[in-house]
């Protein structure tokens, strides 16, 4: 029975603590669809994908389509723009970042042949083509282009181990990070060493979420994950997942009185929905003040999902100046800078 891979790096280095607690952010809409190959082996296939309107193709270069384990490198990144976003620092479009601290985030060993293999990854990424009709931030963006637009190996020691790495976000996946397309995922995500799971875990914090229960059947959840399995194997893939029961987050069972129907329910009870609480409503002239108030240090934006959070975890109490609320919040936040 398979179970979750070891921690490779329990104890994490004293001065890469900032880069490591950056939460694990994933693109929705590759959560969603299946932009990568679920193959360990080289995958030349084109392959074509529909659902509901929305059509990708998936082009390989003479590497392969990028892998569902070469997708880590896109995560690292995204949390990292988020994290600094959410810090108040400008984004940008290009990402600098040690190859340690990727494999370390990553749960992955520090040899030399992990950085050789960080090398093919990159290839295949940069050579993966995507068309699609896929929306981000209601934009549509119909013409071909890479999952990443270009990368480098800034910094190179002797022995040949990269150290310092630089890539830029494709426009389709920067426009969705500036307009929050993203959801957080576990840490334990790199932990699970088949493909397959990685792709349902995907799927089930993207459909499931906070809900007491989500439910799929097996040929519409098999096409989500882009798996070219018959159905039969299909089937027996999902049950070993199921056996194993080291799905983070959720916990996936067939139901049993409808055949080929996935049962997900998240692994802590959700907080029950406070249906006459109304999330409170910003003016504004109210944000221009609390940018105001933050300075350069601070995204507004971030401080107000912040706030979100912070009026949700203490009951979700009734405000009559949300806006005043909100303002004394901030004015709270850049005094203790």
């Amino acid at each position: 029975m398979a179970k979750l891979l070891r921690r490779k790096h329990p104890q994490k280095d004293m001065f890469i603590c900032d880069i490591l607690d950056a939460t694990p952010k994933d693109d929705i809409g590759s959560m969603e669809h299946p932009f990568f190959s679920l193959s360990k082996k080289p995958d030349h296939k084109i392959r074509h994908y529909e659902h509901n309107g929305e059509y990708i193709k998936i082009a390989p270069s003479a590497y392969g389509i990028a892998t569902i384990f070469d997708k880590d490198i896109l995560i690292f990144a995204m949390s990292q723009l988020i994290a600094k976003i959410n810090a108040g620092e400008e984004p940008s479009q290009t990402i600098q970042f040690s190859a340690y601290d990727l494999l370390v985030t990553t749960e992955r060993a520090t040899s030399g042949a992990q950085y050789e293999r960080l090398k093919a990854a990159f290839q295949r990424l940069d050579g993966t083509r995507i068309e699609t009709c896929i929306r981000t931030g209601d934009k549509e963006i119909t013409q071909g282009f890479g999952l990443i637009e270009h990368w480098k190996i800034i910094r190179e020691t002797r022995d040949g181990r990269m150290e310092g790495l630089e890539i830029k976000l494709s426009d389709w996946l920067y426009n969705a990070i500036l307009s929050k397309e993203v959801l957080t995922i576990s840490s334990d995500y790199f932990r699970l060493g088949k493909p397959i799971e990685r792709r349902i875990y995907e799927i089930c914090r993207k459909h499931c979420g906070k809900q007491k229960k989500w439910s799929v059947g097996l040929e519409l959840l098999k096409k989500k994950t882009g798996s070219s399995s018959s159905l039969k194997k299909f089937r027996e893939l999902v049950r070993d997942a199921i056996e194993s029961d080291h799905m983070p987050d959720y916990q996936i069972y067939f139901d049993t009185e409808v055949k080929d129907k996935l049962i997900v329910r998240p692994r802590i009870a959700p907080k029950p929905i406070i249906e006459h609480k109304i999330t409170p409503k910003l003016k504004p002239q109210t944000i221009e003040t609390a940018k105001k108030i933050l300075g350069r240090k601070f995204d507004v934006y971030g401080v107000e999902s912040e706030w979100f959070e912070f009026w949700e975890l203490t009951g979700c109490p009734e405000l009559k100046t949300p806006d005043g609320a909100f303002i004394n919040f901030c004015k709270k936040k850049a005094e203790n800078v």
